[in-house]
């Protein structure tokens, strides 16, 4: 009975300390005083600003909720089955706590996250379906909203690029540990000789920016194309200009979307697009960590891998930062990414 007493005063603590990392105080009142703004005659007139406020009450309200309930299961914890019930609870709490490593300025952003083929041929167009359906995967786990921005279809088999805004809570957050190149070793299935094969695919994480507003574009800085788009949208999409393709001239960031029927739509997200771009781009410069934040500045090509999936002759997942690994290719591959993106963020941490 002691040692479970002890062990509920130990978790007592180590909530409380969470907590004050989390600064739900603080979060509280902003809490409060964006209920205010939400009861205000005039709050959906800016149907934009409205929508942002109200996804930010909601994900400060689930926030606070999931602390308050941990502790009221603390405070409250049933005789009966006293230990069982205490270990569901601690397992509650590691993942509140894994929270605390998600405290960067946009950590709880929605994202925008590219996949490239690298060389590779074939099989490197087929290797990044392969992560497309990883990263899916793992969306549909956290409950996330995709919406694809650009698709650009392989010749044989697989996809040359994709571009996805991903929304939910945290997604930046959790995905920027994929940001990279990722390799494959693996027996070619488009290889009649059945000889192993090593592709390369890349892999772009984006914070997506709350408002354009935050990072300053010129129009002048800013060469805009329109081209017919290709791919899924209907026959209209593909008889006219409504693709847009967007290059900030000083920096040399292109930013593409066709995914709408509309050139306007594509534009406004382009533009979205290429704002994260510049933004994590300048915080790049100011950081001299460009390889670190975006993937573009690394080649897809053997060396500048973040991560090995080997399937042939062994089994295995590697990432090359942390040292993690797992030879449980098919959970990896199927989205099961947490306890990666968990020994990312620790090494992060570690780092600063």
């Amino acid at each position: 009975m002691k040692e479970l007493e002890e062990k509920i005063k130990k978790l007592q603590t180590k909530l409380q300390e969470t907590g004050e990392i989390l600064n739900l105080e603080q979060k509280k009142q902003k809490l409060l005083e964006l209920e205010d703004q939400m009861q205000e005659k005039d709050f959906w007139q800016d149907q934009d600003k409205a929508k942002l406020i109200s996804q930010e009450s909601a994900n400060l309200r689930q926030e606070i909720q999931e602390f308050e309930d941990l502790n009221n299961e603390i405070n409250n914890l049933p005789e009966k089955n006293a230990e069982d019930k205490l270990e569901e609870i601690i397992k509650k709490f590691e993942k509140l706590e894994f929270k605390t490593m998600l405290s960067e300025k946009y950590d709880i952003n929605n994202a925008i996250l590219a996949i490239h083929s690298g060389t590779g041929g074939t099989d490197a167009q087929d290797w990044a379906e392969i992560l497309e359906r990883m990263i899916l995967r793992f969306c549909e786990s956290k409950n996330y909203k995709v919406n694809i921005l650009d698709r650009q279809v392989g010749n044989e088999a697989g996809i040359k690029s994709v571009i996805f805004e991903i929304i939910g809570q945290w997604a930046y957050g959790y995905l920027q540990s994929e940001a990279g190149v990722h390799r494959l070793v693996r027996i070619s299935p488009f290889d009649a000789e059945k000889m192993r094969h090593t592709s390369f695919a890349l892999i772009e994480v984006l914070p997506e920016l709350e408002t354009i507003e935050e990072v300053e574009l010129k129009d002048d800085d800013l060469e805009i194309d329109t081209f017919k788009a290709s791919g899924h949208g209907g026959q209209s999409v593909n008889t006219t200009d409504s693709a847009v393709r967007i290059k900030h001239k000083p920096t040399g960031l292109i930013a593409t979307c066709q995914n709408e029927r509309s050139q306007l739509q594509n534009k406004q997200t382009a533009l979205k697009i290429l704002a994260s771009k510049l933004q994590q781009y300048n915080l790049a410069e100011q950081e001299e960590e460009k390889k670190k934040l975006r993937g573009e500045f690394s080649e897809a090509v053997w060396g500048n891998q973040i991560r090995s999936y080997v399937l042939h002759p062994y089994k295995l997942v590697k990432d090359h930062r942390t040292d993690f690994e797992t030879q449980n290719v098919e959970k990896i591959l199927n989205g099961g990414l947490d306890e990666f993106m968990e020994s990312y963020l620790k090494w992060k941490k570690s780092k600063e």
